[in-house]
Order: C-alpha cells, then sequence, then structure tokens
C-alpha cells in the first residue's frame, strides 16, 4: 500500500490528509485562532466538587471549566503519585486505578491541581481533563506517576516485545515512573531509548517547577501543533513522502525529523507547481464531500451519515445497484463494498462516539459472518480505539470509538440559520478561507487593480467588521485592492470574485 502525507500549510490555517493508495482516509484542521488544547497540561483550580456526579469542574484559565471524572484523578495529587496514560498512540492499556474513594475524599473546592487535556471542546461541553499525566516522545510515552512500562500492540513480534521490555528495565531509573514504547521504537536501540527518556524526564522536570512557582490557573506545557503533531504521531517508515506546500513549514519539518527520525526527511518533499496542493491531490473535493450524509458507492449503492448529539447513525442503501444472480448475493456484495467505505468515512470525518451501522439484512449466517470480520479488518487501519459488537438480530453493528475532538463537519461547519439547526453549512469563516484560496489563484494582476468580492450580507458582516488579516495579507502581496460588495441574492456559502 502506496501512503502519503499532505500539508496545506499557511499562516492562519493548517489542513493534513493521509492518503492510502491515492485516497484519502484521514484529515485534520487546525486554525490559529482555534488550536486544539489536547494534550497541554495545565495548574487549575478547582471551582466545583460534584458528589452525585462522582466529578468536579476546574477552571484553567478557558473559556469553561473542565470537567475531571473521580477515576481520572490521582490519589495523591501534591506527590503525583500514580497514573493512566490516554491511547490516542494506539498504545497498549495501563493497569487503571479503581476509583473507590469519593471525588469529595480527592479534591476540595479552590484546590489547585496539575492536570492534562484528554478531550477537547465539544458541542458546548468543557473540555475532559485527567490527573494522569502523559508526555509523548520520539520512542517513548511517559508517565510520570504510574510505575509501569509496556509496549504498543501494533509492535507484534513476541520476540522484539520482549527485548524492548527488557532495555526498559535497563535504562529506567528507580522511582521514575512508567514507560510505553511507542510503535516507532521498533528495532531501535538502546542508546536511542537513552536519549528519549532524558528529554522526558528533564521536560516534567520543568513542568514540575513551573507549576510549583505558578498560581493557577495557568498553562504548564503546550504540545506541538498540528504539522508537528502529525509528524510525530502519524509518520513512519511506511510512508511513501510527505508533501508540503510551505517553505518555512517544509523547514521545520526536516528540522524537526533531523532531531528524531532522521531516516525519514528524505521522504519530506516541498510542493512547488502552481495549482493548490489539495486540489493537485483532488483532497478538496474530498473534503466536499465528506460535508455531505449521502457517499455513493462504485456498484450504485450508497451509505447515508447522519450524526445526532447522542450518537453516529449509518445507513446502507443498493440503490441504483440490482446485481446479477439474486437478492442474497446483490445484498452481500453492497454490504461489503459498504463496510470499507463506512470505515473510511469514520476515519476521514473523525466521527466518534456511539456509532450504529445499518447494513441491508442478510439470511445467510454465513454472509453475515464474513461482514463482520470484513469491518473487524478495515477498523485495524483505524489508530482511534474502537470496540464493535457482533451483528444483531435485527441486523445492526454497534460499535465506540474515541472521540478526542469535534468531527470534521462540525469543525468546518455551523448550525444553519435558514433551517433552525436541523442541517449544517459552512461557517463564516470556513467561507473566508475559501474566498482566500480563490484569491490566491488569481494571476496576472497589475498594482492598484480592483477585485470585487460579491458575497452573502452574513458573511460580509463577519469579513468586513473584523478587518481579517488574511485579506490584508493578499492585498500587501498581491498588490490589489479588494473590495468587498454584499448581495442578498447570493446563499450563505456563495461568492463570486470578479477583476475590474
Amino acid at each position: 500500500m502506496s501512503r502519503e502525507i499532505v500539508i496545506n500549510a499557511a499562516k492562519h490555517e493548517s489542513r493534513i490528509a493521509v492518503l492510502d493508495d491515492g485516497q484519502v482516509v484521514e484529515l485534520w484542521v487546525e486554525r490559529t485562532r482555534h488550536r486544539t488544547i489536547v494534550g497541554n497540561i495545565y495548574k487549575g483550580r478547582v471551582t466545583k466538587v460534584l458528589p452525585g456526579m462522582q466529578s468536579a469542574f476546574v477552571d484553567l484559565g478557558l473559556e469553561r471549566d473542565a470537567f475531571l471524572y473521580v477515576s481520572d484523578v490521582v490519589e495523591d495529587l501534591e506527590e503525583f503519585d500514580s497514573a493512566d496514560t490516554t491511547d490516542d498512540l494506539s498504545l497498549e492499556d495501563v493497569p487503571q486505578q479503581r476509583a473507590e474513594a469519593s471525588i469529595s475524599d480527592l479534591l476540595r473546592e479552590g484546590q489547585e491541581i496539575v492536570v492534562q487535556v484528554s478531550k477537547d471542546t465539544i458541542a458546548g461541553k468543557g473540555a475532559r481533563i485527567t490527573s494522569h499525566i502523559t508526555l509523548p516522545g520520539r520512542f517513548l510515552v511517559y508517565m510520570p506517576t504510574v510505575n509501569h512500562i509496556g509496549v504498543s500492540r501494533r509492535i507484534e513480534n513476541e520476540g522484539e516485545r520482549t527485548r524492548l521490555k527488557e532495555i526498559l528495565d535497563r535504562i529506567r531509573p528507580p522511582g521514575a515512573g512508567g514507560f510505553i514504547v511507542r510503535t516507532a521504537g521498533e528495532d531501535r536501540e538502546e542508546d536511542e531509548f537513552r536519549a528519549d527518556l532524558k528529554y522526558l524526564t528533564d521536560l516534567w522536570e520543568q513542568i514540575k517547577r513551573k507549576g510549583e512557582k505558578a498560581s493557577a490557573p495557568t498553562a504548564l506545557h503546550h504540545d506541538l501543533d498540528l504539522v508537528l503533531r502529525t509528524i510525530r504521531d502519524v509518520l513512519s517508515p511506511e510512508f511513501k513522502s510527505v508533501w508540503v506546500d510551505s517553505v518555512d513549514q517544509y523547514q521545520r519539518i526536516v528540522e524537526f525529523l533531523d532531531q528524531i527520525q532522521p531516516n525519514l526527511v528524505s521522504r519530506v518533499r516541498l510542493y512547488r507547481r502552481d495549482e493548490p496542493i489539495f486540489e493537485d491531490f483532488s483532497i478538496e473535493a474530498e473534503i466536499a464531500k465528506a460535508l455531505k450524509s449521502k457517499v455513493w458507492l462504485k456498484s450504485g449503492g450508497y451509505i447515508v451519515i447522519n450524526q445526532t448529539e447522542a450518537l453516529v447513525a449509518i445507513d446502507v442503501n443498493t440503490g441504483k445497484y440490482v446485481g446479477k444472480k439474486n437478492l442474497e448475493e446483490t445484498v452481500f456484495k453492497t454490504n461489503l463494498e459498504a463496510a470499507k467505505e463506512i470505515v473510511r468515512q469514520i476515519r476521514l470525518r473523525d466521527l466518534g462516539g456511539i456509532i450504529v451501522l445499518d447494513f441491508i439484512d442478510m439470511e445467510d449466517l454465513a454472509n453475515r459472518e464474513r461482514l463482520f470480520e470484513a469491518l473487524e479488518t478495515e477498523i485495524r487501519k483505524d489508530r482511534s480505539k474502537t470496540k464493535i459488537l457482533q451483528i444483531s438480530e435485527f441486523g445492526l453493528i454497534e460499535m465506540t470509538r474515541k472521540r478526542v475532538r469535534q468531527s470534521l463537519e462540525r469543525s468546518l461547519t455551523q448550525a444553519c440559520p435558514y433551517c433552525g439547526g436541523s442541517g449544517r453549512i459552512k461557517s463564516n469563516t470556513t467561507i473566508a478561507f475559501e474566498i482566500w484560496r480563490e484569491l490566491a489563484k488569481l494571476h496576472d494582476l497589475h498594482e492598484g487593480q480592483d477585485v470585487i468580492v460579491r458575497l452573502n450580507p452574513v458573511v460580509y458582516g463577519s469579513v468586513h467588521n473584523a478587518n481579517d488579516p488574511i485579506f490584508e495579507e493578499i492585498e500587501r502581496n498581491m498588490g490589489v485592492h479588494l473590495v468587498f460588495k454584499p448581495d442578498d441574492s447570493l446563499h450563505h456559502e456563495q461568492f463570486d470574485v470578479m477583476r475590474i
């Protein structure tokens, strides 16, 4: 399988796509104004303890207080004495501490605690946090407060797993905490693990010292931005290339890789063509499709994806596909094709929580088993933690997928003012970036030329009143004068660019 990472990096927005054999399977978007806080470490202050819910709210200095469950509380917060780890990196589970104590025995209002964000703000809810700190490095994940060593599940060779555990046993200082070997640590030598261990333990000491001096609420440590985080957590030797369209980001990636995985530096390539990188790799078209509920299959069947507050429902239909032999075969082939596309769409759209798959009902039990096996095979490609239940008597498959951030749809869209929130449309910010990308494609403009942008009055108000720096940058770099004009006849998502 040919795998590539494609990075579209602009000053105010970064977009990254993972391609398998030219097909987009994962996509992430991060904007400067709305960076993810997952992985950040804060010193917070407990604002409310809720014994009835066995949880607490903690002020991190953000817009909303964060939410802390009793199972995510280290019992001795002053000494950072025992912890768990998230499995965002597909790591082996750490034995979890049983939360037998009441939340009111562990926390009190006004108490200052050090916590890490495990889940972004989603659907208006505050961030989810934990006092079980994890720090990812090149080949190791460091858990400063738990006495545990482990190896990533993705390293399957038992001999290699034993070798790696023996190395950790040798190099781990007494009382230093726990470590898990990441997938990138396979076949690495002891001196490389020693260097990574020293970096991570030194980083934790810096965070602790900062926490001792600072008053809550305050940030103690920020995780890497989307570009370097992807290079650290996703890039591996199985990737053929990393394409990036920004010289600055290209240099950052090369310098970063030179420190953590020098053997992969040669795979980073600077994209130099005039055509925008996401259009050249047909990614823009995939983004547009990912914002629609209906997805057509090659056979003529289709799937419908609906996100709700409680769960995601995915329905499979035969559509235009009528088959050749009999109904059972037609249904089975449609379901089999749909299973592969469903997993791709789940990864691409970053869907999480409870997901219910409504395949077309099949009478043959052997076909049901083959469908379930095919779905399991595809799910193994997903880095997020998932759990699948067998096909129910109603022909439904229920599954859960760990949700850390908002889905692609919720990130790029906002509640539709035309339908009272029953549908979704692109946000003003998304449209502004689309206008910006359209303007960036204009060529043969002369100094001082006027460029008129007609757009919906609501979007006009957002762009015009904010004096958005991305458009000031366009005017400065291209030497043109942008004229924005509201037009009531245009739909919220429509705009028109005209040169004068």
